[in-house]
């Protein structure tokens, strides 16, 4: 198959090249590298540029002749869209249209959207399932669940397949690969904390006063691997006819920051020294996913859910890159 993937240069997108690179697919990577890095993709086409340029994405769908899009492009920092929300209404949503109308163009039908478990907002119950209420609570939730409904109503409406892949927390590396996160600036737990422990620094925990287990936050850790299994098997699940479904991505239990902490101690063999700050507005004490339907659907399995390992990955890569 001909694939093209958006934003295939940063964290999970580099990945996905890979995988879809073993898999035998013929690709092409559409980046800006706003955020990306252009040495982190291989097995691919590479072009520069903008996804909101709908009259060359259609020309580079066109000349590339490809028949499936895996959709990363876009911006993804929560407190960066509460300072500037119209950027993310600009990139994530305005993107996101300017794509499918040069799907449109291209008669290019089918679309793997990477999604978000910021589509929720606060959670009712836990584990959360695809049928929770749907209700962000910052620009960056709304802009991913803008863009589903986006995906939902044109495939009612037209002759689209797309797929919504709803991440919980995407962690790992693929080390041996020289791949893993490469943010600026970082904000996710588990790469700060490698860090912290490579500097010999302190990592800040954000409120220990929640009702957890420890008082301090749960999330749900999936492995970018098997995020990258999930894609294969959604663009499968296209490829046999499906038209449009939305589908949780996450190991189905938690791990609390003093856990993660915890465990990169033991990978490390570091003691990090922990900073206590106060709780950051709109962090929900535990985000759980419940990924029933992909499992039963896609036939999907996450094969990486010990935290321990993960964190292992993680920390291999930042060694690697140290090098």
């Amino acid at each position: 198959m001909r694939i093209l993937v958006t934003g295939g240069a940063g964290y999970i997108g580099s990945h996905m090249v890979r995988r879809l690179a073993q898999s035998g697919a013929e690709l092409t990577v559409l980046d800006d590298l706003s955020t990306g890095h252009a040495d982190a993709v291989r097995g691919a086409h590479f072009v520069r540029g903008d996804i909101s340029d709908s009259a060359a994405t259609a020309k580079l769908l066109a000349e590339r002749k490809i028949e499936a899009v895996v959709h990363f492009a876009g911006s993804s920092l929560v407190a960066e869209s509460v300072a500037d929300p119209l950027k993310y209404q600009r990139r994530n949503v305005g993107g996101a249209a300017a794509l499918l109308q040069a799907m449109d163009e291209a008669g290019v039908g089918k679309i793997v959207f990477s999604s978000s478990a910021a589509v929720y907002g606060e959670p009712r119950r836990l584990p959360i399932d695809e049928t929770h209420p749907t209700q962000p609570v910052s620009p960056y939730g709304a802009s991913k669940l803008a863009v589903e409904r986006m995906l939902a109503e044109r495939a009612a409406a037209h002759a689209l397949q797309a797929v919504s892949l709803r991440y919980f927390n995407a962690a790992g590396a693929e080390p041996h690969a020289g791949l893993g996160e490469r943010h600026d600036p970082e904000t996710h737990l588990i790469p700060l904390v490698l860090r912290a422990a490579s500097e010999n620094a302190s990592v800040s925990v954000f409120g220990d006063d929640y009702p957890t287990r420890d008082g301090t936050c749960v999330r749900d850790y999936i492995h970018v691997s098997d995020l990258c299994d999930a894609h294969l098997r959604a663009l499968e699940w296209l490829a046999g006819g499906g038209r449009y479904d939305c589908f949780n991505l996450g190991n189905g239990d938690g791990a609390t920051v003093l856990e993660v902490i915890e465990a990169a101690r033991r990978v490390t063999g570091r003691d990090m020294r922990i900073r206590l700050a106060a709780r950051r507005a709109g962090d929900p004490a535990s985000l759980v996913a419940d990924a029933t339907k992909a499992r039963r659907t896609l036939g999907w399995r996450p094969l990486h859910a010990d935290i321990e390992a993960i964190v292992r990955d993680a920390w291999e890569f930042e060694r690697r890159r140290a090098r």
